[in-house]
């Protein structure tokens, strides 16, 4: 970031927010000081001891997601393309959360495992099972460096803090608590953070609707704009996906995002399955996504709707949008909007819920590849049968690796006007095949070991193909296009292999498969209690699933 767009970024903040932000740091590495106490053994530290309470999962599953590219990515894919951002999370995330809820997290929970790669070991052996390790722990840190450079970065601009000094103070923070208290002080810093991060954008929104007359005024601001009224309609959402036919578009956003993407994503990703592994019953760990399905469908108001603002009440992003010149870019919608609008003692608000947003995403990266890496690489290929407090302290080690190992990856999202656009490159490679083999091992039982890693590897590669093709210029895929055809591609290749390779080779026998395959596994083992802590109609999972849909579908055709 060049010297004229610090300089247009740089906030006055004042001693008051100064000592609202000292106050929120001082309260994270409490929480971490708290639940150290708690952590004795390796399952304390990387599952909670599988002890807490749906509602405190719920919300750290939804804050995990609230990392920089969630805040900072969706704030600036509003201010470029307007309402059809929705879609990532009415499309894009809610379904996949539901299913997981409804459908998956029984075989996850109830198999007792302690990782999404664990339970590939188990249903397709060791080759499959090191392919995800290792995919997963590289995707993290990737994900990881880009929390920790956009933490970094807007210090450094907010309050002119050298870039290396920035970096690593914050990486310092996050990795003090993670390897303090493991996965209970990442949770509980999650759930605070959730109410930081609102507290933030709540307010930052009600004075950018005041400033724009209102919901008619955004309207009549934004039809006037680049992009025109288009950008006030969900659907079909032809400039996101980069098609121009809007039949393409709507099944591209349908098929490439709302389903292989999105429940690539969600179902199988550890960052967010470990939150719900860390319930205290199976009935919990269903409702943990479905409960942070709640507050996802309204997330878009206080994330989407200020980078709409943004592009039409900040100069110098409504010169870019018109230009496509200029010293800032999207990324910095929400930056400008907080520098335009915001007085001192609100601003350190703001400033804490942006730093609680970035140090949520990196901490659910850390402690999610600690345990993928300790567990499914360290303990199963390279140091075996260790006694446990081996692997707690081995635990804490590779948390710093990680961080240290997310300082050299932070500066690689640089590169990106519109950071969602890395973001769901990333998924196109890792978690659009990942899924693909999942739910065909799961609801398939002939599916073989075999194909389980060749489908996973063909199909990441097949993703990654489509992506140099699309920068090449080979194929013309604007947008985020690129993305959602690399995931289809990658889906629609890992099914086709394994199905292939499955008949050409020896599969598994079925006394190996309860527990992993739906039709083996019988429905008691995959039902959760309805009594004792799990009785009352607002604690079924069904229940709470369909209503969470009803919304979905409802904000989907109000805003269509």
């Amino acid at each position: 970031m060049d010297v004229l767009a610090q300089e247009q970024l740089r906030l006055d903040a004042g001693v008051v927010d100064y000592v609202l932000l000292a106050i929120y740091f001082a309260f994270v590495l409490g929480i971490g000081f708290l639940a150290r106490r708690s952590v004795s053994t390796s399952l304390d530290f990387f599952l909670s001891g599988r002890s807490l309470p749906a509602w405190v999962t719920g919300l750290a599953f939804i804050a995990a997601n609230l990392g920089a590219i969630e805040i900072i990515g969706m704030s600036a894919n509003g201010a470029e393309y307007g309402m059809p951002t929705m879609h990532y999370f009415w499309i894009g995330a809610v379904p996949a959360m539901l299913f997981l809820g409804v459908v998956m997290m029984p075989f996850y929970y109830g198999s007792k495992v302690r990782s999404v790669p664990e339970f590939m070991l188990r249903r397709f052996g060791k080759p499959a099972h090191l392919v995800n390790g290792i995919s997963f722990a590289l995707a993290q840190v990737l994900i990881a460096g880009v929390n920790l450079y956009l933490l970094g970065s807007i210090v450094n601009v907010l309050l002119g803090w050298e870039l290396w000094l920035s970096v690593l103070v914050a990486a310092l923070i996050v990795l003090s608590y993670i390897t303090l208290g493991g996965l209970s002080a990442a949770i509980y810093n999650e759930v605070l953070q959730f109410f930081v991060i609102v507290a933030a954008l709540l307010p930052l929104t009600l004075v950018g609707l005041h400033e724009v007359g209102g919901i008619s005024g955004l309207v009549d601001r934004v039809s006037a704009s680049p992009g025109g009224a288009e950008q006030l309609s969900a659907w079909p959402g032809t400039e996101l996906t980069g098609f121009t036919n809007n039949i393409l578009s709507v099944v591209g956003i349908v098929f490439g995002l709302g389903f292989v993407l999105s429940f690539g994503y969600w179902t199988t990703n550890f960052v967010e399955v470990q939150r719900a592994m860390a319930s205290k019953s199976m009935s919990a760990a269903q409702r943990t996504p479905i409960i942070g399905a709640f507050p996802k469908l309204l997330i878009p108001f206080i994330v989407i709707i200020p980078g709409m603002i943004a592009a039409v009440v900040v100069q110098d992003l409504a010169v870019f949008k018109q230009t496509g010149e200029g010293a800032v870019d999207y990324n910095d919608a929400l930056l400008l909007l907080m520098r335009d609008l915001l007085p001192n003692g609100i601003l350190g608000v703001a400033l804490a819920g942006l730093l609680a947003s970035f140090m949520a995403g990196m901490a659910a990266n850390l402690s999610s590849f600690n345990t993928v890496f300790t567990y499914d690489i360290w303990q199963s290929y390279v140091v075996k049968d260790r006694p446990d407090d081996y692997y707690l302290k081995m635990g804490r080690w590779v948390t710093v690796g990680a961080t240290f190992g997310a300082v050299g990856t932070a500066f690689i999202a640089a590169g990106y006007e519109n950071l969602m656009d890395y973001l769901q490159q990333l998924f196109s490679f890792f978690n659009a095949p990942l899924f693909a083999t999942f739910i065909l091992g799961m609801f398939w039982k002939r599916m073989t070991p075999t194909a389980g890693w060749v489908g996973l590897v063909l199909g990441t590669v097949s993703a990654v193909a489509v992506f140099a093709l699309a920068e090449t210029g080979v194929l013309n895929l604007p947008g985020q296009g690129a993305s959602f055809v690399g995931a289809g591609v990658a889906f629609v290749v890992d099914i086709v292999v394994s199905v292939v390779v499955s008949y050409a080779t020896r599969p598994k026998p079925v006394t190996e498969l309860t527990g992993l395959v739906y039709s083996l596994t019988p429905k008691a083992s995959r039902t959760a209690s309805s009594t004792g802590e799990d009785a009352g109609w607002y604690r079924k999972p069904g229940l709470l699933a369909g209503i969470a849909l009803l919304i979905t579908i409802l904000l989907n055709i109000i805003f269509g």
